[in-house]
């Protein structure tokens, strides 16, 4: 019988043909992605007469929230990657290897994260802002989804490895498939039998199990060239060590959005309030229109860097960055300009709260004013992990949020009149300064990667 075959050539075809074939189903995945995260948000600010206050107690979730996808994404951001380049070698068994290798870690961390999370939330959540109003609405949504840990897991975890073997639009079906269903569940279940947070947490959780279970039936199936075996499952350290290597730049990202989601509470919570609060979870949601589908370019572009850096074509490599960076640069600068001139459009999704929904405005053109410069930080940052540079990606990803958002935070309030505006001002700072630097280091040493070659 045949071997299962990579759905592109990713060695010889057309590179922007390549790009849009597994770009565009990983933006339109990432897009419907975002709705897990936002749509439960839009219905719960809509709640009759408590709208205002579940919104900012779903908020106070979110750094819990971004610590999960922070271990789901560890294997699966770095074994993918790896998982191309052994194929680009024509490696298949260590490929397979990663894979299962991966799978395992991501069942492990998913037992622990559930007990860990499940048993200190009420205190977790206390830590990360939460007053006696919206402790209990954070509390009901918490305790649900982490009930459902382990299909976010097999979901982000497993996923890049459909799209790093050509398969876009079937990871793009695993998104779309959980996001309808959320869509579907959320009405019913909130409004519908007045489940009211609860609702919207067992709709979420209900929506990753299908996506989940599709994950498992194509990595399991016949068309996929990566199989999910038991035999492969067992942990060798030369196998998942590079792959955690790897992904350990990816889990920086997520897990400090995390410890920045705590910061921008903590300080906004003591100079400005709920309505701060609630704001900035409304910025933060709107947010992710930039930031993940400049994912989803670079998940597009990943697959294409990586396997043509194993197989030693460097201009096809060149080829496939430029594309990339031309494509993110200039969707973060369309987003940045319309957050600028329609920032009451975006907030008003989330909120019917005259009060709130005028807040947020006035914060959001603030803390957009260096968005445009994010498509150059994540189009390079992604790029030194598609080339497997594992240290250099590991320290861009600090230099953003560790090293000057986070401090950041804290000084200037202290230093400017306006503490709130000190507070959402260190965003764009800090966006602007970490891009410069980003671009600047993969560009001076982009030759001499190719140059080296890979290592799997």
């Amino acid at each position: 019988m045949a071997q299962p075959k990579m759905k592109q050539d990713m060695g010889t075809g057309s590179i922007p043909k390549l790009m849009l074939n597994l770009a565009i189903p990983a933006v339109v995945a990432q897009l419907i992605n975002m709705l897990y995260n936002i749509v439960d948000r839009i219905y719960i600010g809509h709640i009759p007469d408590a709208g205002a206050s579940a919104l900012t107690g779903v908020g106070l979730f979110l750094p819990i929230l971004m610590m999960i996808n922070a271990f789901a994404m560890l294997a699966g951001s770095g074994g993918a990657p790896r998982a191309a380049i052994a194929m680009g070698k024509n490696d298949r068994i260590t490929a397979q290897k990663i894979l299962g290798n991966c799978f395992c870690v991501l069942m492990a961390s998913a037992v622990v994260l559930t007990v860990v999370f499940y048993i200190f939330a009420p205190q977790l959540l206390r830590l990360f802002g939460a007053s006696d109003v919206t402790l209990p609405y954070a509390l009901s949504y918490a305790r649900i989804y982490i009930l459902g840990i382990v299909f976010v897991m097999i979901v982000m975890g497993m996923n890049p490895f459909i799209t790093t073997q050509g398969f876009a639009k079937f990871s793009m079906i695993t998104t779309v498939m959980g996001a309808l269903c959320n869509i579907i569940l959320d009405p019913i279940l909130i409004f519908g039998f007045h489940m009211g947070v609860r609702g919207a947490a067992i709709a979420t959780v209900l929506s990753q199990a299908v996506s989940a279970l599709w994950v498992l039936i194509f990595l399991r199936g016949s068309r996929t060239m990566l199989r999910l075996t038991l035999p492969d499952m067992k942990l060798e350290p030369k196998v998942i060590l590079p792959c955690l290597a790897l992904g350990i730049s990816t889990f920086v990202m997520l897990s400090t959005e995390s410890i920045l989601n705590i910061s921008f509470n903590s300080s906004l919570s003591r100079f400005g309030g709920d309505v701060a609060v609630g704001a900035m979870t409304i910025i933060s949601s709107c947010s992710q229109l930039v930031t993940l589908p400049l994912q989803g370019i670079c998940q597009g572009g990943q697959p294409i860097m990586s396997y043509n850096f194993g197989a030693g074509k460097k201009d096809r490599v060149k080829q496939a960055f430029g594309c990339q960076f031309l494509a993110c640069t200039s969707y973060a600068s369309l987003m940045w300009i319309l957050f600028l001139l329609i920032p009451q459009v975006f907030a008003g999704i989330f909120s019917s709260d005259s009060s709130l929904v005028d807040y947020t405005v006035w914060a959001m053109r603030i803390y957009m004013a260096g968005i445009f410069s994010t498509g150059v930080q994540i189009a390079c940052q992604q790029t030194f992990m598609a080339l497997g540079q594992a240290k250099i990606s590991l320290i861009m990803a600090c230099l953003r949020k560790l090293v000057l958002l986070i401090p950041l935070i804290f000084i200037l309030p202290q230093i400017l009149s306006d503490q709130v505006f000190g507070v959402f001002v260190a965003e764009p700072v800090s966006d602007i300064l970490a891009a410069s630097v980003t671009g600047f280091m993969l560009f001076s040493r982009l030759n001499r990667i190719l140059e080296r070659g890979s290592k799997v």
